[in-house]
């Protein structure tokens, strides 16, 4: 049975959930209301999706991309749409202690990281130390329990191969990515205005080019999914592959193309 999730290599995560991150940030930018020219905090920043995104749809006067991963932040330094924005920064730090001096920000997003996050509380606790007053606080969340059709295929594929895999599946692991939890997790941190803090979902289409593309960047070793496929035996994995190309084949198109859905839930609100 796999160990801790391995979140270090980002060329792997690229390949994984990394292209698919890229499309949920464009889509997240477009339904906060944000303002232009202000300081921004991107909170687990990861290889750079929501950085990137953030720059493109906000032009904002600064940009400081934290994450404990500098393999991650490597690859979002030497990105050619980052590297040419002088006011991008990346520093290594975790949710739980921002290096960064209070009210220094003036929106706080973070993308697809909260349920990894030890004490995703305390985490929300540092965004708004960090946020100025009236800042956005926002993040979003993958949908694991009904939302995420890949994960959802794969974990119900691999307890059918391993119950045991049951354990280590990430709608089981992480119910804060729902609605209510994470409302109440915004209602309940300390200076945020109740009555600003909304929840809505965001929609989107993986399309994969065949079943190998759907199906190699589980081997990377990045993330829950890879990491528990690495633990487990050369049978097993070959079990989970013809059962992951059964499950899917509903969703294969006349070209061989695979289409699979993906929700993430998104929750916003302001600092008093």
């Amino acid at each position: 049975m796999a160990g801790a999730d391995v979140w270090q290599d980002g060329e792997p995560y690229e390949r994984y959930v990394g292209r698919w991150s890229r499309l949920v940030a464009a889509k997240f930018v477009d339904v906060i209301d944000a303002e232009r020219d202000i300081r921004w905090l991107d909170v687990g920043c990861g290889t750079g999706a929501l950085t990137s995104a953030v720059i493109e749809r906000w032009a904002p006067a600064s940009i400081i991309g934290v994450d404990p991963s500098e393999g991650f932040l490597s690859i979002a330094r030497a990105r050619p749409d980052l590297a040419a924005h002088a006011e991008a920064d990346f520093v290594v730090g975790d949710a739980e202690h921002l290096p960064l001096p209070d009210g220094s920000v003036d929106a706080v997003v973070s993308g697809l990281v909260l349920n990894f996050v030890p004490d995703a509380a305390a985490a929300v606790a540092e965004f708004t130390r960090v946020a100025a007053p009236g800042a956005l606080i926002a993040a979003y969340v993958w949908d694991y329990a009904e939302g995420m059709q890949l994960l959802r295929t794969f974990w119900d594929v691999a307890t059918d191969v391993d119950p045991a895999a049951a354990e280590l599946d990430e709608a089981r692991r992480f119910p804060l990515c729902r609605p209510e939890p994470l409302r109440l997790l915004w209602s309940d941190a300390p200076g945020i205005d109740v009555e600003s803090v909304r929840v809505k979902s965001i929609e989107m289409g993986m399309v994969f080019a065949d079943f190998d593309d759907l199906w190699e960047p589980f081997l990377g070793g990045q993330g829950p999914a890879p990491t528990y496929l690495q633990s487990t035996t050369d049978a097993a994995r070959t079990a989970i592959r013809d059962g992951m190309r059964e499950a899917t084949a509903w969703g294969c198109r006349p070209d061989g193309s695979i289409m699979l859905r993906a929700r993430a839930w998104v929750v916003v609100g302001r600092l008093e």
